[in-house]
């Protein structure tokens, strides 16, 4: 038997998708009564809904000043490629030797659906597409406690990223690629799985120059 989810967990789900496609930007105040008018859920649900998106560090509290979505910042940003290179790096590796050929079928047109969306420049598609990959690679390590590390931190990527290209046009080489990836993938090559991952997120994080003129 099966029940229904909590209002406080729906109205969190709502939420963070409004926080994730930047429906509510990075700064903007949060106000409780408001949010509960806008999702239909009563202030209760709402709230917790609110304090959950605080310790998932997407909502911030600030003492007499008030409660706002999570700017995203420099120092913020660089804990967040950190943690991905901590964490990806190992799905990379497990992912490698674990990967069945039903896996590596469906990985592949994932990748395809990516370097597809690169190829007309289409940035909201990659960012889709590029986090299903990151995603489906965490499902192939087999693995619940990294699976709860990385969710959040893959949330986290995808609100960055969509905050990058709000303010930029569309950029091909900010699109990249992961045919290194996949290639170790489909070779069962731990070693570089992993090492295909670490340049990865380095191209990635080098972009941050462009962001915060560093």
């Amino acid at each position: 038997m099966t029940t229904s989810p909590r209002a406080s967990d729906r109205a969190y789900e709502e939420l963070l998708a409004m926080i994730l496609d930047l429906r509510l930007p990075p700064g903007t105040m949060v106000n409780e009564a408001q949010l509960a008018h806008d999702i239909g859920f009563g202030r209760m649900p709402v709230r917790e809904a609110i304090a959950r998106l605080a310790t998932d560090r997407f909502i911030t509290v600030i003492p007499r000043r008030g409660t706002f979505v999570t700017p995203v910042g420099l120092e913020d940003v660089l804990e967040m490629f950190e943690a991905r290179e901590a964490i990806e790096c190992g799905v990379a590796y497990i992912a490698a030797r674990r990967a069945t050929e039903a896996d590596l079928v469906e990985l592949r047109g994932l990748v395809a659906a990516a370097d597809q969306a690169r190829s007309g420049d289409q940035s909201e598609a990659y960012l889709g597409d590029d986090h299903a990959i990151h995603a489906f690679l965490v499902g192939m390590a087999s693995n619940g406690l990294l699976q709860d590390a990385a969710e959040r931190l893959l949330q986290h990527n995808l609100r960055f990223w969509r905050s990058y290209w709000a303010t930029r046009p569309t950029q091909h080489s900010s699109m990249l690629s992961h045919a290194a990836l996949l290639a170790a993938l489909e070779a069962r090559d731990p070693e570089a799985a992993e090492q295909a991952m670490r340049e990865h997120i380095a191209a990635s994080r080098e972009l941050l120059q462009d962001v915060f003129g560093r």
